[in-house]
């Protein structure tokens, strides 16, 4: 059933960690492959802007919110802000290791400044959508360990912390835009969210795919090869944006909320394996 609501009993808890800081990471951290190295650095490329962007989008809607969502929302900043710290300190290693990652820090300038250029409602339009999308990834991150099996435990580590906390306030942004809808008609809301959703999904995988190919080129690796090489990865195996498109689409359905599927056991049950092996490393 469908719950079109954030748990009552949910509780966001900003984990303040770093990583990183004392090892050097090399050039390909995903167990040597070029491709998937490629398609995380490009990610991580997006976050310490991205994410300063969604809290700007979601702060500036927060007046009038009742205590609960109001709480969610400074927790919600929290654990962005330390986001964007961590992924500032993992894009510095990718510099050391030889990339450039300021032609795809450029696109992510003039995406934003185009976005910013319009009402606010429609920046927390856009997070909503992004929203959705680092939530259903984190998903499948936890939910499948293969996805980061081959990565250095330092990068493996910090893209798992990523996701659990991700997962947690996934229903922050969507329950911001309902509060500042909610004087909306329900079919021009549904309508609304759904275009942006199609626009934020073809530029998020333009420029996701052209940020990977930049960083391939990089190395060296161009052409059909480079294409074949990132289809494999991102749509065979291990397959991510495959396995999330039926979790992408359930957001056009009816009475959808990102918390009609409480995966809140993928977060215990990773918090238990991270407490297992700080104790296995202190053993």
């Amino acid at each position: 059933m469908a719950r079109e609501t954030t748990p009552p009993d949910l509780t966001i808890t900003p984990r303040d960690r770093r990583f990183g800081r004392d090892s050097r990471t090399e050039r390909w951290w995903m167990g040597g492959d070029p491709i998937g190295t490629a398609l995380y650095n490009a990610l991580s490329a997006t976050f310490p802007k991205g994410e300063t962007f969604f809290v700007e989008s979601v702060r500036h809607f927060r007046e009038g919110a009742n205590p609960k969502l109001a709480g969610e929302i400074k927790a919600f900043v929290t654990q962005e802000v330390m986001h964007s710290r961590e992924h500032v300190a993992f894009n510095k290693r990718a510099y050391e290791a030889g990339y450039d990652l300021t032609p795809l820090e450029r696109q992510v300038d003039v995406r934003l400044d185009l976005v910013r250029s319009k009402p606010p409602i429609a920046s927390l339009a856009a997070t909503m959508a992004l929203e959705h999308f680092t939530a259903i990834l984190a998903h499948e991150l936890l939910k499948d360990p293969r996805h980061l099996a081959p990565a250095d435990p330092e990068s493996a580590a910090l893209w798992r912390w990523h996701a659990i906390e991700e997962i947690e306030h996934k229903g922050v942004a969507y329950d911001t835009w309902l509060h500042a809808t909610r004087g909306w008609p329900r079919f021009k809301r549904w309508k609304v969210k759904a275009k942006v959703m199609l626009l934020v999904t073809r530029n998020f995988l333009v420029d996701r795919t052209t940020g990977t190919l930049e960083l391939l080129r990089q190395d060296g690796i161009t052409g059909p090869r480079a294409w074949a090489r990132l289809f494999w990865f991102a749509f065979v195996r291990p397959g991510m944006m495959r396995k999330v498109l039926g979790a992408w689409a359930s957001f056009f359905m009816p009475r959808f909320h990102p918390w009609n599927h409480d995966d809140r056991p993928l977060i215990e049950a990773e918090e238990k394996r991270l407490a297992t092996s700080a104790d296995a490393a202190y053993a």
